[in-house]
């Protein structure tokens, strides 16, 4: 289909103008957002994930070109492969601040971050801290498996106490994070909890947090069946568990009331914990930015520069 702007003659009775028309956009389908084949293991949660992010796409249909994917490392954070789209591999625990350098740079993109459960929270955790308190516009997605699966079965920061792995042979002692308490102490304004065996609940949160203006974050539980099988067997009812969604009589602004659901005994609770409206870094940005430039009007590049230079003098 072409995408050439054809011209529409417009007349009155004092002049004629002409004005572009946009042709209108073929629809986004899966077949334009699919890129190279999923490598990850037969049965891994994190196929869901994907398959649930290009339903969500196709349903929003946001500008292809206005999408822009970034993870860091582990096996969740190969996704930026398998997607048709911008996207960037960052480094291990660093892709929060790559991603905010996108988000605050690029106003007109729509930054979505796929990270695990190390990559964000244990190497990367003082980013994902930092990133929700400043509430930058972006959403993040962790998809937690409760193990390091890339490097073959290592303790997380979410793995449960007793949990067997490479690292603790004899069980794990450590008080595992909970990444919902986490997000919402650290001022994250959308938080919420899903989990990849509940495809049609895990799009709800997807497109809400899709169109929430801040820091949205979703915990997502994605079973890895190599190195954890059976690991969220209690919250999927088909192997005899229960998918406790969150109360409709819940108030999402009422942050203490989130953070005791979040305490709930395992498996908790699962749907939007926490969800408020506060200033993104992104305006709070652009409006710092608008007022200094004020100050420079109808310099040059270079003037500006030079006035900067002199000022250090």
């Amino acid at each position: 289909m072409s995408t050439t702007p054809t011209q529409i003659n417009i007349t009155s009775q004092d002049s004629t103008s002409s004005i572009a028309v946009q042709p209108a956009r073929k629809p986004l389908t899966k077949k334009d957002l699919v890129a190279d084949h999923p490598t990850w293991c037969p049965g891994c949660g994190d196929f869901t994930v994907l398959a649930i992010f290009f339903r969500m796409l196709e349903k929003k249909q946001l500008p292809h070109e206005k999408l822009t994917i970034v993870s860091g490392i582990g096996c969740s954070s190969r996704f930026p492969y398998f997607v048709q789209a911008h996207g960037a591999h960052f480094i291990h625990g660093r892709t929060l601040p790559f991603a905010t350098g996108i988000s605050l740079t690029r106003p007109d993109l729509h930054v979505f971050v796929f990270s695990g459960d190390g990559d964000a929270l244990s190497i990367g955790g003082n980013h994902f801290i930092h990133t929700a308190r400043k509430n930058v516009r972006m959403c993040v997605v962790v998809m937690d498996n409760q193990v390091y699966g890339l490097t073959k079965k290592q303790t997380s920061p979410t793995s449960p106490i007793g949990y067997k792995s490479k690292t603790d042979i004899w069980g794990a002692v450590d008080q595992p994070f909970n990444p919902i308490k986490i997000a919402i102490a650290a001022g994250a304004t959308f938080v919420a909890r899903t989990a990849a065996t509940n495809p049609n609940h895990l799009l709800q949160m997807m497109e809400a947090a899709s169109e929430h203006d801040g820091f949205s974050f979703i915990q997502c539980l994605s079973e890895c069946v190599e190195f954890f099988d059976g690991a969220f067997d209690a919250a999927n009812p088909r192997k005899g568990g229960v998918f406790n969604t969150i109360p409709e009589s819940h108030d999402v602004t009422d942050e203490i009331a989130a953070y005791k659901l979040a305490d709930a005994a395992w498996p908790g609770y699962f749907g939007i914990f926490y969800k408020v409206n506060r200033p993104s870094k992104n305006a709070v940005e652009a409006k710092i930015n608008a007022e200094q430039q004020k100050k420079f009007s109808g310099k040059k590049p270079h003037e500006i520069l030079q006035a900067s230079f002199d000022r250090m003098r």
